[in-house]
């Protein structure tokens, strides 16, 4: 059966996209077969990845691993009973054609909630939620005092995961293993960046999650994006020689797929 990665955040530029265009590749890139849904209907960033590396690629006869990015099916509204949602059903087919030709599956969420969202969280064994290293985005899981030293409650993204886990609970299936990536953390040692941790660290024990490190803020990754590549892919289009600041960021993604410790994934680049 599929291990299906579901990527969420509901506060939109956390990072979720890059996140799945890196984890979703690299994982191609070792050999596991992997396809994505791109939940967000209207703006379809990783949808939008996903052709680029296409024409990209054909445009430059070269072929690379790809994973490969499929749309909902639409679904007959008379074919539904009263009360059923359509979306509920876009999203549930779309995941039964793929499991049986999938490694991963993984599903990158829009930036809002959802139903689709919503669903979506439910479904997943391993969720990943890209968090800017702020207390405008830690907002989104938790209530915090004044000082940023106490934790107060969860907040709704929070209350939306643990839903999740208790609609899947109910099912018999097991635990979500919900991983919150630190992105956008400084170099520099800053009082802030010393209470994000804290804070991160306080909320981790109190509602469940495990901690990754993330990406730092790099133009690479907004210069990639056109072409649909990522990091792993600069050598097979001609890059002899990577800067400095291409190392780190491929180091950066190295760790993060460590720390997401994947079933069956031993990271080889």
């Amino acid at each position: 059966m599929a291990h299906i990665i579901v990527v969420g955040n509901e506060k939109g530029g956390a990072g979720k996209s890059t996140v799945s265009m890196h984890v979703a590749t690299a994982l191609a890139r070792m050999g596991f077969k992997v396809n994505t849904l791109d939940l967000d209907l209207r703006q379809r960033s990783l949808g939008r990845y996903s052709e680029n590396r296409t024409s990209f690629l054909g445009k430059a006869g070269l072929e690379l691993p790809t994973p490969h990015t499929h749309d909902l099916p639409e679904i007959d509204p008379a074919s539904l009973k009263p009360g059923e949602n359509i979306y509920d059903h876009r999203l549930s087919a779309a995941v039964s054609r793929l499991e049986a030709d999938s490694d991963f599956i993984l599903i990158d969420c829009p930036g809002s909630h959802t139903r689709l969202s919503q669903v979506a969280h439910s479904l997943a064994d391993t969720l990943i939620t890209p968090l800017n290293d702020s207390f405008v985005d830690f907002d989104l899981l938790a209530r915090i005092d004044p000082q940023g030293e106490k934790i107060l409650g969860p907040s709704v993204y929070s209350e939306m995961v643990w839903n999740a886990r208790q609609l899947r609970a109910q099912a018999g299936l097991k635990p979500i293993d919900w991983v919150v990536v630190r992105n956008r953390v400084g170099t520099q040692r800053m009082v802030n960046k010393e209470k994000m941790q804290r804070a991160i660290e306080m909320l981790s024990n109190r509602i469940g999650f495990r901690i990754a490190p993330g990406f730092s803020e790099r133009v690479i990754f907004r210069e990639l994006f056109p072409r649909g590549l990522t990091l792993l892919d600069l050598k097979d289009i001609g890059v002899k020689q990577l800067n400095i600041s291409n190392i780190a960021a491929r180091q950066e993604l190295r760790d993060m797929m460590k720390a997401l410790n994947l079933p069956g994934v031993e990271i080889d680049f």
